[in-house]
């Protein structure tokens, strides 16, 4: 065989690993959001509060952390294939839990499950999408993995909208689907090489959180402004169907799936935009889009419209999104190798924690206030957070080249 035969045969193979590799990422993360539009009809069925629609969000929240935390280098020591496989096969469990749920502790379990399934997948699929797909082209990988992994978050909630309205068994079929897919994954995945060449021996412990000197000040900025618009995502996840429900007397669980799909879809498109835009520029225009999305959130809370509702949704994403390319670009640029990995994982665990926790806060001021006057509340917050960033970025003149 020539060398260009084999050189095409390598790419062919490379090319085919990273689809089937983007899929499993996909699918993995559909799983986590399908119970968004689900919550309203998971209320009527086993009869909890909207505090414990949150508090169930939130340990899916936590679970993510906790994977990352704990098993955030695993892919390093035993590979991305079985990380992937594993993270898969705890997919499936947790849509079987799902599928079979006869009460709320069921549901609880499917969802910490998921969030472990998310933690393991995040990492593993984005070092082998960037191991396998050519290294000429770097932004290709990044690209791939953006839209795998926010695609996936949006794609499930809308898959599970829609089909709860227009088949049968609302609560049952959409975690059908999933489950099949998932094992198709599975199946894919035999077949991707392994690209993970030199391993360490296995060692479970707690991943240290540290944030180098260098980067502390750019470090907070970015995540308490990216913190600021998950904790807006998490929000917006955990109560958007009950806001629908309760306030707009809107039963279709497509209309409360489509507010959560625009919402990461944004952050997706977020993301690419840090390419084009320098840090200040990208932090200062996140900082606007939230107090802006954030604005617009607390109007729909207080004036009942869907159509402003809709609009936050998109500027909460967009502006997450940006903050959080521009925080990953700050780490990986002006943090020595040897201390990204942490500083990636006190990133996203600052992130994680930001999507779950707040949410509990909101469901606690429902049950207090009532759901209207909460959102305006966590609004005005989050208004004030990024806000506080934007301030600090005017009085420090921070700037860092295009990427």
């Amino acid at each position: 065989m020539s060398d260009a035969s084999r050189a095409g045969g390598a790419t062919t193979r490379s090319t085919s690993g990273a689809v089937r590799v983007a899929f499993a990422f996909w699918i993995t993360l559909v799983g986590t959001t399908v119970p968004t539009p689900l919550y309203p009809l998971y209320e009527l069925e086993f009869g909890f509060s909207s505090l414990t629609v949150t508090v169930v969000y939130a340990l899916y929240a936590l679970g993510v952390v906790a994977g990352l935390l704990v098993f955030g280098r695993l892919s390093d020591q035993i590979g991305r294939r079985p990380v992937i496989l594993i993270a898969l096969l705890l997919s499936v469990v947790a849509d079987a839990v799902f599928l079979t749920a006869v009460d709320l502790a069921m549901i609880i379990v499917g969802r910490i499950i998921a969030g472990l399934s998310a933690a393991l997948v995040i990492g593993a699929a984005t070092a082998a999408l960037a191991e396998l797909i050519d290294p000429r082209h770097p932004k290709r990988a990044a690209t791939v993995s953006i839209f795998a992994n926010l695609g996936g978050l949006a794609t499930g909630t809308l898959l599970s909208g829609i089909v709860s309205d227009v088949a049968p068994e609302p609560l049952r079929l959409p975690w059908a689907i999933v489950l099949v897919l998932a094992v198709i994954a599975i199946l894919a995945m035999i077949g991707v090489p392994e690209t993970m060449r030199e391993r360490s021996p296995v060692t479970l412990r707690v991943q240290r959180l540290h944030v180098p000197a260098a980067i502390r000040g750019d470090f907070v900025r970015s995540a308490i402004t990216a913190g600021a618009g998950f904790a807006a995502l998490g929000v917006l996840t955990s109560v958007s169907g009950l806001f629908l429900g309760m306030v707009l007397h809107e039963t279709s669980h497509t209309l409360a799936a489509l507010v959560v799909f625009v919402a990461f879809a944004g952050a997706a498109f977020g993301q690419l935009l840090t390419r084009v835009l320098s840090s200040g520029a990208a932090l200062a225009s996140a900082c606007v889009g939230l107090v802006v999305g954030a604005g617009l959130l607390g109007f729909s809370m207080w004036m009942a419209s869907l159509a402003t509702l809709l609009v936050s949704a998109v500027l909460v994403g967009v502006a997450s999104g940006v903050a959080v390319g521009d925080g990953i670009a700050t780490i990986t640029m002006k943090t020595e190798p040897r201390h990204q990995a942490e500083a990636v994982s006190t990133f996203f665990a600052i992130l994680f924690a930001m999507l779950g926790v707040p949410a509990v806060g909101v469901g606690l001021l429902i049950q207090t206030i009532g759901l209207r006057p909460a959102g305006e509340v966590f609004s005005a917050v989050v208004a004030v957070l990024a806000l506080v960033v934007l301030l600090s970025l005017v009085r420090g003149g921070r700037t860092r080249p295009a990427i």
